[in-house]
């Protein structure tokens, strides 16, 4: 083992000493009776020796008394430096100049070069004597100014940093030398030792870390997912579509002498006020406790008797008794189409429709009277969703004008919220098809709860189907009827509830997700069908065992091999750990 020291500088003080000499210098060639073995390097000494205690640890010191040539060969000086194991500064408290170059060049590219080693140490080594403080001459003044206090060289050393020791040492005359010498030596070894065991210490940890030669392989990230598409909601958008096209009216608001006003649909004026309810007869009026309400319903609305007994799908006819009230329908039926809940916007309008602020307020009067449902404050309260109101007439035969024979079963439905919604169902109901005016229309090839999925995300724009297969039928179902939204959120199910499940799960269920994709590219539903090809290649370990995988076709077949994971390559590598860490030779190794 080798230690190698760096000294910089010198203890020349001027007129006291006769050359430049260093006290790592001194120690070598008088403690260790080392020899000077390169005198030809331009900037260093070079000196070879060894511990007496310890022959087999060698000791290199490079010293340079002249810091001017230390610059001669830049390069190679801090190659040498930054190899250092110690670092000794030396200068003389008498030379000032010397001490400043070490503080300002040196100090700082210690702390550069050995920021990254902590454990260098660092002797900042002063000696000399100091003239006495009690002479107070000018020239003992002078000479005092000259000189570097114990404070500045306490200081240098706490700039420094690293852990940087200060040493003070009388002068090297013949009187000092031998007790200066004493007090270095047992400085400068204590560093040694601590450097061997240091440098014993990150050699059993290299080998250790050269025990195991193959390092396990890393498993690479599978390949990442598609992004199936996301549609937003057009539930609101849909139903103020309902008002402007006028499909599927079955309302129509009248004059006092029956002159048409506008159309509008019982289902979705009923499931925002208990006043239209009532008007209806949806619910019996001893059922509504609050008298304000029914007096404002008879008032200003009043259901038209016709003479004859009209057909199922004729609209009724509602009088507005009042002119202000009807003169502002078409605003405020927008208002209620809109989910009732805008009353800054519904009045803004009123006033821009009628040019008086009193006759705006009455008819916002009536408006809030009608709208006021028993317990709630329509004007301060949560505003109502038209989803969660609408919602509550699925799958109720309240106001149903039409029925769906499903299998065994009837479900009964409203034309104006299936045409609303679905742009297939509005075409039916308004074409020359047989179900126009058919009051019960068969369904096909759809399972009952399939379709009461289908018809309860029509209602309340919100679906959750509780399996796999299910989300897949009504997804077939969607697309059946064009609505394309309904069909992403089937595909975001599907996923979700395939990326919940364990690979213990995956590996024992009896859901073949090949049927699903096959499924998936027969109705040309792309996206799912892209995902479902990326799951099974990144499950590639579970599904290869399963006999459904041989009912993929080649194109698929490669596609999964090209991107299955893990891949080829880390298998191989793997395969090659597990080998070697039960190789005999790297058992003996570990031993």
């Amino acid at each position: 083992m080798s230690i190698q020291i760096v000294s910089l500088g010198n203890h020349y003080n001027g007129l006291y000493d006769t050359e430049k000499t260093s006290v790592v210098g001194l120690y070598l060639r008088y403690i260790l009776r080392s020899q000077d073995i390169n005198e030809s390097h331009p900037v260093f000494k070079v000196y070879q020796a060894s511990l007496r205690s310890e022959d087999r640890v060698g000791i290199v010191a490079y010293e340079c008394l002249d810091l001017d040539k230390f610059s001669c060969d830049l390069q190679s000086s801090l190659a040498t430096l930054a190899g250092a194991d110690i670092v000794v500064l030396n200068f003389g408290v008498e030379n000032r100049p010397l001490f400043l170059e070490i503080k300002n060049n040196f100090a700082p590219l210690l702390k550069q070069i050995f920021s990254h080693r902590q454990s260098v140490p660092i002797i900042v080594l002063a000696t000399g004597h100091r003239d006495s403080p009690s002479c107070t001459c000018p020239m003992c003044t002078s000479d005092r100014a000259m000189t570097v206090s114990s404070l500045e060289g306490l200081q240098l050393a706490k700039d420094i940093g690293l852990g940087a020791t200060y040493l003070e040492l009388l002068s090297f005359n013949c009187i000092y030398l031998k007790n200066n010498l004493y007090y270095f030596r047992e400085l400068l070894e204590y560093y040694i030792v601590q450097t061997m065991k240091n440098k014993s210490s990150e050699t059993r940890e290299k080998k250790k870390n050269k025990v195991i030669r193959v390092q396990p392989p890393k498993l690479e990230q599978p390949v990442t997912m598609p992004v199936l598409k996301d549609e937003p909601s057009r539930y609101n958008t849909d139903i103020r579509k309902l008002l402007d096209q006028c499909h599927c009216v079955d309302v129509h608001f009248c004059t006092a002498d029956l002159n048409p006003i506008c159309g509008a649909h019982r289902v979705v004026l009923c499931s925002v006020s208990y006043g239209f309810m009532l008007l209806f007869d949806l619910i019996p009026a001893k059922d509504i406790h609050e008298f304000n309400l029914q007096e404002t319903v008879r008032t200003y609305l009043s259901v038209y008797q016709e003479p004859t007994v009209s057909m199922n799908n004729t609209p009724v006819r509602v009088i507005v008794k009042d002119v202000l009230f009807h003169k502002c329908l078409p605003d405020i039926l927008h208002f209620i189409y809109s989910g009732a809940s805008q009353w800054q916007l519904l009045e803004h309008d009123l006033k821009e429709k009628l040019k008086d602020d009193e006759e705006a307020d009455y008819v916002s009067h009536i408006v809030q009277s009608l709208l006021n449902k028993p317990g709630t404050d329509s004007h301060s309260g949560t505003p109502l969703s038209l989803s969660e109101s609408i919602g509550f007439f699925f799958n109720n035969t309240s106001l149903a004008d039409v029925v769906f024979q499903v299998q065994d079963t009837k479900i009964p439905a409203h034309r104006s919220v299936l045409a609303a919604r679905c742009d297939v169902m509005a075409a039916m109901f308004s074409g020359s098809y047989m179900e126009t005016n058919c009051a019960l229309i068969p369904v096909h090839g759809i399972s009952k709860d399939t379709f009461l999925n289908f018809l309860e995300y029509i209602y309340t724009d919100t679906v959750c189907p509780a399996s796999v297969p299910e989300a897949m039928s009504l997804m077939i179902c969607s697309e059946m009827y064009q609505v394309s939204r309904l069909q992403h959120i089937c595909e975001g199910c599907i996923a979700t509830q395939l990326q919940s499940m364990t690979s213990r799960e995956l590996a024992s269920t009896s859901l073949n997700v090949v049927s699903l994709l096959q499924k998936a590219k027969f109705y040309n539903f792309g996206s799912l069908y892209n995902w479902l090809l990326h799951f099974v290649a990144t499950h590639y370990q579970i599904f290869s065992q399963k006999q459904e995988f041989q009912d993929l076709s080649a194109w698929q077949l490669d596609f999964v091999e090209i991107n299955k994971w893990p891949s080829n390559y880390y298998l191989n590598q793997l395969s090659k750990y597990r080998s070697y860490i039960h190789s005999p030779k790297h058992s003996c190794a570990v031993m």
